[in-house]
C-alpha cells in the first residue's frame, strides 16, 4: 500500500486528489496539509511514502519543506513529487537539490497522476524531456562551464556507469537506456541503483544535476565521444 500526504494551499485540489488517489485499491491517503509548516509535522507523523508537494503556499513553501523532509533520517524512503502550475517552473532546480523525485503540473490526466504516484513509490524519478531541458539550461546558468577534465568524483564511476549517467542525465528512463545500449532493463536499473548509491544522491533527479556539473553532458548535445557500446545482455 502506497501511503500518501497531499500538500496543497487549495482545498479544492487537496480534496480533489485525495478522491481520486484515495479510490486506487493500492494507495492510501493518510493525511492533509495546506502549508510547508504542516507538511513537515504531518510527515514526521505519519511517514508516508509519497508527498504531493504545492511549491508555492504561504506559512512555509514547498521547497524549504521538501528540504527538511528528506534531510531527515527518520523519512530517509519518503519521496516528493513537486506540484507545479506550468511544468517549466522556475523553481525546478531548487526542488531538485532540496530533494524533489519529480514534477507534475497540477492539470495533469488523472490517469497520469496515478501513474505518476506509482513510479516514484517504485524507486524511480518522473522528469519529462521538458522538464530535463530546463533543469539543464538552469544549471547551467547557475555553474561555471564545465571543464573538459573529469571530476575526482567520477573515477568512482565504471566506464558502463558513465554511460548510464548520460543517458539519465538526458532524461532516459531505465527501458529506454536498456534499448539504447543493448542490456536488459533489470541490468540498466541495477547500474542507476549503484550510480545512485556511488554518488550519495537520494534517486536519479539527482543524477541530472551531477551529469551536467561534472561535465558529462551539455544542455542539447550528446557528446560523440560518450557514444554508447553494443555489449551482449
Amino acid at each position: 500500500m502506497i501511503g500518501l500526504l497531499i500538500v496543497d494551499d487549495q482545498s479544492l485540489i487537496r480534496a480533489g486528489f485525495s478522491a481520486l488517489l484515495g479510490a486506487e485499491d493500492d494507495m492510501q491517503v493518510l493525511g492533509q496539509a495546506s502549508n510547508g509548516l504542516q507538511a513537515l509535522a504531518q510527515a514526521r507523523a505519519l511517514k508516508p511514502d509519497i508527498v504531493l508537494m504545492d511549491i508555492r503556499m504561504p506559512q512555509g513553501d514547498g521547497i524549504t519543506a521538501a528540504a527538511a523532509i528528506t534531510a531527515d533520517p527518520a523519512l530517509a524512503k519518503t519521496r516528493i513529487i513537486m506540484l507545479t502550475t506550468f511544468e517549466l517552473d522556475d523553481y525546478i532546480l531548487d526542488s531538485i537539490r532540496a530533494g524533489a523525485s519529480g514534477f507534475l503540473v497540477k492539470d495533469t490526466e488523472p490517469e497520469e497522476l496515478i501513474q505518476a504516484v506509482r513510479i516514484v513509490a517504485a524507486g524511480d524519478s518522473l522528469l519529462s524531456p521538458s522538464v530535463t531541458r530546463k533543469l539543464l539550461a538552469q544549471v547551467a546558468a547557475t555553474q561555471p562551464p564545465p571543464t573538459t577534465k573529469r571530476p575526482a568524483a567520477m573515477d568512482v564511476l565504471t566506464e558502463r556507469e558513465r554511460e548510464v549517467l548520460l543517458l539519465v542525465g538526458t532524461g532516459k528512463s531505465n527501458a529506454e537506456i536498456a534499448e539504447q545500449l543493448f542490456i536488459t532493463p533489470l541490468t540498466a536499473k541495477t547500474h542507476v541503483s549503484r550510480i545512485i548509491g556511488k554518488m550519495g544522491v537520494r534517486d536519479r533527479t539527482g543524477l541530472v544535476v551531477i551529469a551536467y556539473e561534472s561535465g558529462l553532458i551539455t544542455p542539447g548535445a550528446l557528446p560523440a565521444t560518450q557514444a554508447p557500446r553494443r555489449d551482449r545482455p
